[in-house]
């Protein structure tokens, strides 16, 4: 195995930074796009409040788990598996992780383009036009049938994830997440102050914070932690690969319970941003995946000051679209400056082009492909069915198996008390708990439950 230089390789220049940067690889389209209209379909404030336990006792135990391999090995994960389990199947996990970066970032990328897409059609009016959720929708469904416009804006914003991952890791990703990720957060806190001063806004407020615990059913549950799970960006070689341009000194637990404590409440926000809005305008929050690209545009065509909130809406989530493909870019990147000593240009260009390239047929699958189907799914749902619903819940399960049982919790223990307070009672007993026991077996369940037809 080769390995590069630490200039090649690169570390976090501050704590913050890196607390910024993992919060912006965990923040993604899952917390701003995905979360509100999973809320709207389960029930509300009971589904936020099953959600909330299940970040709290899988996702956290899990990401603590990563940030550790990723600390106590300076790898990417392929490298921090076969580190740990030298030459063992174990490494197959790394491998999976690496896999499931390019994978994700792939169909990622052409999502990623439709977020710029709209900040242009928001600026022009264009998405501010239709009198229902139905004339947006079949807007965006034109949309994203046209090749041409679809493939530019997949190539602008992989080459702005290859932009910033070019210029490594304190010089590219950690400064464009300490500008990006306080951005975030304050466009959100202004469009939830827009949203709340509609009237009627306290109908959505009810529904999002009152819990109705009769709409509670085991495939809820199921739904919650999976997208706990997913919302983290858990299983895929992420927090592994950040965890691994960490200092020694880094306090692990603290940086672990910030990361959390900032994507969880990035998805809470958004939650305060659209039902408000949604409930003030007459609309219905169990509309589904279409909620951010048909139903907010009409949200915002009815509101005062409505086009500058589209905009405002949409860099947003571009934003968030960002910082999670660097992340998922850098995965990739790493194994190859890791393993197999390729300076980090060469990685970038090379790795970042690959992606792109491997996106085109999901860019096209809703245009010229839209009925090229296998086992009734086209290119873009195959890819994201593989990485999401596969790779992502096997790596996370195996994640926990392999630091509770295999590297073994007394060893990932003393890793974590390196340079910081102690890790003591009760944490570290309940923690070790449940990586070992609880954790897996409950992302084992979301993993049946989901190749399960």
């Amino acid at each position: 195995m080769k390995t590069e230089n630490n200039n090649q390789r690169g570390f976090w220049g501050s704590r913050l930074g890196f607390i910024l940067a993992a919060s912006g690889s965990a923040v993604g389209l899952g917390n701003i796009w995905k979360f509100p209209y999973i809320v709207g379909q389960n029930g509300g404030g009971a589904f936020v409040l099953i959600y909330l336990a299940c970040i709290l006792v899988i996702g956290t135990p899990i990401m603590l788990a990563e940030f550790t391999l990723g600390r106590k090995t300076q790898l990417n994960p392929v490298g921090a598996f076969d580190q740990i389990r030298p030459k063992s199947a174990w490494v197959g996990i790394g491998y999976m992780g690496v896999l499931a970066g390019f994978f994700i970032l792939s169909f990622y990328g052409v999502v990623g383009g439709w977020t710029f897409a709209y900040v242009v059609k928001a600026l022009t009016g264009a998405v501010l036009a239709f009198p229902s959720p139905k004339e947006a929708g079949a807007f965006f469904e034109i949309f994203i049938g046209n090749t041409g416009e679809v493939i530019f804006y997949h190539a602008l914003f992989m080459g702005t994830c290859i932009a910033i991952v070019l210029r490594g890791v304190h010089g590219g990703i950690e400064k464009a997440c300490n500008v990006l990720m306080p951005t975030l957060v304050i466009i959100l806190f202004l469009l939830m102050f827009r949203s709340l001063t509609l009237d009627g806004a306290m109908q959505g407020v009810a529904f999002y914070l009152t819990p109705d615990f009769s709409k509670i059913s085991a495939n809820v549950v199921l739904i919650a932690l999976g997208q706990a799970f997913f919302s983290l960006s858990l299983g895929m070689g992420c927090m592994i690969t950040y965890g691994g341009y960490l200092s020694q000194k880094e306090n692990l637990t603290s940086s672990t319970i910030y990361v959390v404590m900032f994507d969880t409440l990035i998805a809470l926000l958004v939650g305060m941003v659209i039902f408000p809005a949604v409930f003030a305008m007459g609309l219905e929050p169990t509309e589904g995946p279409g909620l951010v690209f048909s139903v907010l545009p009409t949200v915002f065509a009815g509101m005062p000051l409505g086009q500058g909130v589209a905009v405002i809406f949409f860099i947003l989530l571009a934003i968030a679209a960002i910082t999670s493909g660097i992340s998922l870019l850098e995965v990739v990147v790493a194994y190859f400056i890791d393993q197999l000593g390729w300076e980090r240009k060469r990685a970038v260009l090379i790795v970042g082009g690959a992606i792109f390239a491997f996106g085109v047929p999901s860019g096209l699958s809703f245009g010229i492909l839209a009925d090229v189907k296998l086992l009734g799914m086209n290119f873009f749902e195959h890819v994201d069915n593989l990485a999401s619903n596969y790779f992502l819940p096997l790596g996370g399960m195996f994640t926990a198996i392999f630091v509770g049982w295999v590297w073994g919790t007394q060893n990932a223990h003393q890793e974590i008390e390196k340079h910081e307070n102690k890790f003591g009672f009760p944490w570290a007993q309940c923690w070790e708990f449940l990586i070992r026991y609880v954790t897996p077996v409950a992302v084992g369940i979301v993993f049946v439950a989901k190749i399960l037809p």
